[in-house]
């Protein structure tokens, strides 16, 4: 299958991102690869390789293919991920403090309401993307979380 991804990068982040950060960040990197489904309609063969960078405000997807029509840039305003990355934030900060010390139970809790939030953001993200880059659930669901890494302070 060449509508696929075969190289992910992110951008440079202004701070140095922590050990559990960077953690994150591969796992999301190696899933992503190892199954996805990314087909931009500005071009016309994969399969792609996408650095992802936020600038100025702005989502970047730096994206180029195999074949002759080069790489594209796809810039999407972030605005109506902004509320959810924020939700998504302080329940995994919530998610954090309670593995600390609370019961299994209302840490299960916590740990649907993150999926639920996650689940929106994915989404979002996919319908955002829908006129210039499809992709399946799964793909998206990777993809925001990589977005989130990006915006991690």
């Amino acid at each position: 299958m060449t509508e696929r991804l075969t190289t992910v990068r992110l951008g440079t982040s202004i701070r140095p991102r922590s050990p559990e950060i960077e953690n994150e960040k591969t796992v999301a990197i190696a899933d992503l690869l190892d199954e996805n489904a990314f087909q931009p309609t500005c071009m016309t063969c994969g399969p792609y390789d996408l650095l992802l960078s936020v600038e100025d405000g702005k989502l970047v997807l730096d994206i180029s293919g195999q074949a002759e029509d080069g790489g594209k840039k796809v810039v999407l305003s972030l605005q109506p991920l902004r509320g959810i990355i924020r939700d998504y934030f302080m329940i995994c900060e919530s998610y954090y403090e309670a593995l600390k010390a609370t019961t299994p139970g209302k840490l299960e809790a916590i740990d649907m309401a993150r999926r639920g939030v996650h689940n929106e953001g994915s989404e979002v993200l996919q319908d955002v993307l829908k006129d210039r880059i499809v992709v399946d659930f799964p793909t998206s669901r990777r993809l925001f979380t990589l977005i989130c890494v990006l915006h991690i302070k």
